[in-house]
Formats: structure tokens, sequence, C-alpha cells
């Protein structure tokens, strides 16, 4: 509903618009003497230089917001080199503004523009546990693999002791499903994914005893990590936090939690190309669900 609404706005603003314009081209003088000029343009060019600087503050974060915020600042660099050289166009300085129209404002808002667009394809793969998933999973030669990336794939043999062929065959498959890539020096990397629980009922037969045990398996192996976590806390230093509430939330905004978790994530996942001297390892969990007295039976 929303979405038609909005479509249905825009495109009513451009139908609207085109009698305005061919009003406006017949009516408008070519010259026009105002007041403010001076405060027009230092404000927007204060606009601009705001939204530069919280661009770059968010861009650096790696935030979502970070997206609007860059559109907007390409947006007001192309107005700014379009009023520039229009209104420039019979002064002495015309050039100047044609120089600085093509070979800084426009491309400075082509870059600002392709990196808002990065940003918002940022986001992690998003799919559903498969059976070939399931498959690489119980296969543990899958993990000995991805654990040894970023790597060549000689040296990925090397760290985990499997044959060449070994690992060519599991990154080829890790490939075809989308974990890995290669580099253009050759290394193999690791792409993170936003990968959502299979749901036994989308399975019939052995696939859905498959899909249910997989799920067990989990859980059961979920639990394993977290008591041998609290056995060992005290080994971690300052590699371990944990958080525990209770919140009274509505679905929707039970919703907006998870997907600011997910933001949260990916813009962690997303932080380093490449890794650190001092980088360490993490296994991080996100789980959230009713306490067992909220539940009815």
């Amino acid at each position: 509903m929303i979405r038609r609404m909005l479509l249905t706005v825009l495109a009513g603003a451009a139908v609207l618009l085109v009698p305005w314009t061919v009003y406006l081209a017949h009516t408008l003088p070519d010259r026009y003497d105002t007041g403010q000029w001076r405060a027009a343009w230092v404000g927007f060019d204060v606009a601009l230089l705001l939204c530069f600087a919280a661009g770059a503050w968010l861009g650096m974060r790696r935030r979502r917001a970070a997206v609007p915020l860059l559109s907007a600042t390409a947006a007001m660099l192309c107005c700014d080199a379009w009023f520039d050289v229009m209104l420039g166009w019979t002064s002495s300085e015309r050039w100047t503004s044609v120089a600085l129209a093509v070979f800084v404002e426009i491309p400075v808002a082509v870059v600002l523009a392709f990196a808002a667009r990065r940003l918002l394809g940022d986001a992690l793969p998003k799919r559903s546990v498969n059976l070939n998933d399931i498959a690489m999973r119980e296969d543990p030669r899958y993990h000995l693999v991805t654990r040894a990336l970023p790597a060549a794939e000689e040296d990925v043999a090397r760290r985990t002791g499997l044959a060449r062929a070994e690992v060519a065959e599991c990154l080829k498959t890790l490939q075809d499903n989308g974990f890995v890539r290669r580099d253009r020096k050759g290394n193999w990397l690791s792409i993170p994914h936003d990968l959502r629980e299979p749901k036994p009922d989308d399975y019939d037969g052995e696939d859905r005893e498959r899909v249910t045990a997989f799920l067990d398996a989990k859980y059961a192996n979920e639990v394993a990590l977290l008591s041998w976590a609290a056995e060992h806390r005290d080994e971690f230093g300052p590699w371990a936090t944990a958080q525990r509430t209770s919140a009274r939330l509505t679905e929707a905004e039970f919703r907006e939690l998870d997907a600011e978790y997910r933001e949260l994530i990916t813009r962690y996942c997303h932080r380093r190309r490449r890794p650190a001297d001092d980088e360490q390892e993490l296994s991080v969990r996100f789980y959230a669900f009713p306490p067992p007295e909220a539940v009815p039976g």
C-alpha cells in the first residue's frame, strides 16, 4: 500500500512538472535582480559542507544511514555545478565554472553516487540454508578450508594437511555456492553470509528428516559451545563479553531489533578486506526468544 502510494506521488509529480516547466520557460525573465544573493550561496555551501562531513563520518563507519546522505550530497553537487555554469555564463568566470563542473563537481558527485550504491549493496548475501549447505557442513574438510582463508590454494593445503586436489575441489564447491571468491592476486577470500535457518516444513520425506537432524545437531553444538565458553571464561582476557536482558517488544519492534543487529554485524564483517596483525576470530551469537514462562503449555 505504501509503495503504491509512493509510486503514485512520484508519477504524479513527474506529470505535473511538465506543464509547470513549460509555464516557467515562457514566463520567467532572462534577468532578475534579487536580494540575499550572498546568503543564499553561503547557506548552500554550508549545507554542502555539513553533508560532506556527516557523509564521511557515517561512511567510515559503514553506516547504512550514509546512503541517503551521500546521494543527497551528489545531487547538491550537480545542482551547484548547474547553477554555477548557468548563472555565470555571461561573466568573465564562465570557463572557470565550466572547468570546476566538469573536472571537480560532477566527478565527485559520480564517486559519491557509486559509494552510496556500494554501501547499499554491502548487506550480507541473505538466504536460507539449503541441502547443499548442509552437505558441506557435514564434511569437515570445508570447515578446515574456510578456517584457513584468506590464502592461496597451496597455502590452504599446507595449513590444513589436505591434498591439493581436495582443497581445489572444496574451493570450487564453495565458490559455486557463493561462499568464497578469488582476488586479483590469486588468494581465496571468504564471503560472509546471512544464512537463515531452514524450515523443515519446506521439505518432504528424507530431505525433511535431514533438515530436522541438521537443526537438532546445530543447537546441540551451540549448547556445547556455550558450555565450553562458560568453563573457559577466565582464559579469554579482553576477548570476551556477554550481555543478557529482558525486553517487552511488539513484533514490529522485534523485527527492527533483528534488522539493526544484522546491520551492525554486516558493518563489522565488511570493516576490513584484509586481516590485521592484532585481530582475533570471535564466535558471535544473537538469540532472542520468549522465556519458558511466557510460552503456553
